[in-house]
């Protein structure tokens, strides 16, 4: 059974009469690892909140670890860690790091459940990975943007998924945080065979981690790439410039 499979699907948001992705097939198997690539306003972020059932498609069909999103998707998401690419945290933001971790935590046992001790060991376990576990009592607002991302990619993490959404997660980081996070990522995701697609507009942090690159251009996948055939395929040159190291 596939992680993930996306059959002739086409997503269109409100009020709009164009389809921001169409006609997309796509099949992930289970501890992949995928990095989905594509100029601005090519659907990267549609395909990902799609996948997650933030988005429901208007044509086609989205099944996630067997079920259908359509008719499944709360019990599904439960499975699933997602960080969109815009998270809004105001100054005044009351929430501490950890309570935000701990949200995590929320879409795994449900809201109904009292946080228990186990549940913030495993968040606080989550953020030392992650190297923020000193920030966990201070207010995420007072939080620089990159430290914020890391609290994010924790609370996807501690929902302990079988499925990691990640859109452009290291965006607001220096460049020895990329590296570092990216690297964290990848021995995570191999060790708990969590099915993980990383939206990136320069990949290149990512490239060693992945077993596949998707291209999406216009809302179409135009590119399924893996292995060797990455430096080969004219496709990513021209959207990843100077491209010169092949995956793994």
């Amino acid at each position: 059974m596939s992680a993930i499979l996306l059959k002739d699907v086409s997503t269109t948001y409100q009020g709009e009469k164009k389809p921001a992705i169409h006609d997309i097939n796509l099949t992930v198997e289970t501890g992949e690892f995928l990095c989905v690539v594509g100029p601005n306003g090519a659907g990267k972020t549609t395909l990902l909140e799609t996948i997650c059932g933030c988005l429901k498609p208007v044509k086609g069909e989205v099944k996630v670890l067997g079920f259908n999103m359509a008719s499944d998707g709360v019990k599904v998401r439960r499975k699933i860690g997602y960080t969109p690419q815009d998270f809004m945290v105001k100054p005044d933001e009351p929430y501490k790091a950890l309570d935000v971790v701990l949200m995590g935590r929320f879409g795994k046992i449900g809201l109904l459940r009292g946080v228990s001790r186990e549940d913030v060991e495993k968040a606080l376990k989550v953020m030392e990975m992650l190297e923020i576990r000193g920030l966990a009592g201070k207010p995420v607002g007072k939080l620089s943007g990159g430290q914020q991302q890391k609290v994010m990619i924790a609370r996807a993490l501690a929902k302990e998924p079988e499925i990691l959404l990640l859109d452009e997660p290291l965006s607001n980081l220096d460049y020895d945080s990329r590296t570092k996070i990216s690297e964290l990522l990848g021995e995570i995701c191999r060790r708990q065979r969590i099915t993980t697609l990383v939206v990136a507009h320069n990949p290149e942090h990512l490239l060693q981690l992945c077993q596949r690159i998707i291209v999406v251009s216009e809302g179409k996948i135009i590119a399924d790439i893996s292995g060797g055939e990455l430096e080969r395929e004219e496709a990513v040159r021209a959207l990843i410039p100077g491209l010169k190291v092949g995956l793994r």
